[in-house]
């Protein structure tokens, strides 16, 4: 219960893009003199490794932007952790497509924000990004590491989708990930322009599983909770099996995770339930990473579902889906209250009504 499957490390907040819906405000375009050095990096990997064997996510900012990336991947591979990458892609030649391949990196993780050039680039604020990005993806490609495409939903690319799709297929893929925009950091500033109603956002998710059930590309919708209601609703409606698998890079079993198997690190060490709630847990250039993975009141609070609030409280799929704690926070100050982008009314709503 409550083992440790993910940990995103946001390894700078350095990058060299400047997107809208980044989940920071303060993005720099070099090393922050606030990162965890290269010794302190590898402490927090052998941390990690003493609580378990969870994924270890080295994201950013632009974690390519760090001269050390290659040693501390290298380290993490050396005590036994699998390692991702989570990059913008604009920054990967066929030099540093070597160097990931050779340094164990497992997958890398780059993000196209809709299916055409002028959709991605201007949500990136950088023209050529997507070019870019495309062709740090080739190379990446040639050198045999696994390739994950993210994007987040947002009105700006909501029609591009089964575009995207059949572009993520077409370039031979191993996972499509589509993630919710959260507002946080910069997604506070556009939420109202970007944010999707929610029952748009249960339209694409219905979308989404059915589109899943064809592909051979693993597909996970992260920061989307409620997609794992809707993969029981329909599954029992078609008669056909929940996708579920524990562990491993495509692993599918629950909606929010926060604090309960995923955690986020930030550049200065300190720990959240996941990078799109700001309410900190601890902190590792204080206390060791075991105890606050371990007796954070934080993760204690998030892990008991009994403590969720208003109608994800009452739901019949509060364990599967656990609303997003993240937008609850945005919206009430309070990440134990319910999801306020799901329109799924509980049965005991219906009884009580």
């Amino acid at each position: 219960m409550n083992s440790l499957r993910l940990v995103f490390w946001e390894t700078t907040a350095g990058c060299n893009l400047e997107c809208i819906h980044c989940r920071r405000l303060d993005v720099a375009k070099e090393l922050m003199q606030s990162d965890l050095g290269t010794e302190e990096a590898f402490g927090l990997i052998d941390a990690v490794a003493e609580v378990g064997r969870p994924i270890l996510i080295l994201s950013g900012g632009e974690p390519l932007i760090r001269p050390d990336i290659f040693e501390i991947a290298r380290h993490g591979r050396d005590v036994g952790l699998p390692v991702a990458l989570a990059t913008n892609g604009t920054l990967i030649d066929r030099e540093i497509a070597e160097k990931i391949a050779s340094s164990g990196i497992r997958r890398v993780a780059i993000s196209l924000d809709g299916a055409r050039a002028e959709t991605h680039d201007g949500f990136r604020k950088l023209p050529g990004s997507f070019r870019a990005a495309v062709e740090g993806y080739e190379h990446v490609k040639r050198v045999g590491v696994s390739l994950q495409i993210n994007c987040t939903i947002a009105r700006h690319n909501a029609d591009e989708l089964e575009d995207l799709f059949n572009l993520s297929e077409g370039m031979g893929a191993d996972a499509l990930h589509l993630f919710m925009l959260v507002p946080v950091g910069c997604g506070v500033e556009i939420a109202e322009e970007q944010m999707l109603r929610p029952e748009k956002y249960e339209e694409l998710l219905e979308w989404f599983y059915d589109r899943s059930r064809n592909t051979k590309m693993e597909t996970k919708a992260t920061c989307a909770p409620h997609y794992y209601r809707i993969m029981r609703q329909r599954a029992k409606e078609q008669g056909v099996a929940v996708k579920r698998k524990a562990h491993g890079m495509d692993a599918v079993t629950r909606g929010c995770l926060a604090g309960s198997a995923v955690c986020f690190i930030s550049h200065e060490g300190k720990v959240f339930p996941c990078g799109y709630l700001p309410v900190e847990a601890g902190d590792i250039r204080k206390q060791p990473f075991a105890e606050v993975w371990s007796a954070s009141p934080v993760f204690e609070a998030l892990r008991d579902t009994a403590n969720l609030k208003g109608k994800c409280g009452i739901c019949e799929y509060r364990n599967v889906c656990a609303g997003c704690r993240a937008r609850a926070y945005y919206e009430t100050g309070d990440y134990l209250e319910e999801e306020p982008y799901c329109v799924y009314v509980p049965a005991k709503a219906h009884k009580g009504s």
